[in-house]
């Protein structure tokens, strides 16, 4: 459960370092706050760090369920391809948000994959009584 607690843990960072890149696209281009439109590629990074914050919502949890009823070092890969499909989806989207698909692909998939299986796990659990 220690994988799965350090990948919890770079998710957060990994948010926290978004929500840094939107600070300083504030000073750079010229947003003040508590202003979240302006400049195009402000509203990129503004955009990147929400997304992410709403994807949190969902992994989080499913990383926690994923890894108490089917596997700790699964879930810990699951979270790990999900930590490499935001920094995908940063770059695209800040360079062409067109070509975010991949990025968010790769951050979707493995929270869908970890909802599901917690769900399936937990029902089996509650099947076996």
């Amino acid at each position: 459960m220690e994988f799965v607690a350090i990948v919890a843990l770079l998710a957060l960072l990994q948010y926290l370092y978004f929500a840094t890149l939107v600070g300083q696209a504030r000073g750079k281009y010229g947003v003040n706050g508590p202003a979240v439109t302006g400049h195009p590629v402000f509203e990129r990074y503004f955009r990147v760090q929400m997304n992410t914050l709403e994807l949190l919502i969902a992994l989080l949890p499913g990383l926690w369920l994923f890894a108490h009823y089917v596997s700790a070092g699964g879930a810990a890969v699951l979270g790990l391809v999900y930590l490499a499909g935001r920094f995908v989806y940063l770059r695209s989207y800040v360079a062409d948000p067109a070509k975010r698909g991949a990025g968010f692909g790769l951050s979707i998939l493995p929270i869908l994959a970890l909802l599901l299986g917690g769900l399936l796990g937990a029902c089996s659990m509650l099947l076996r009584g």
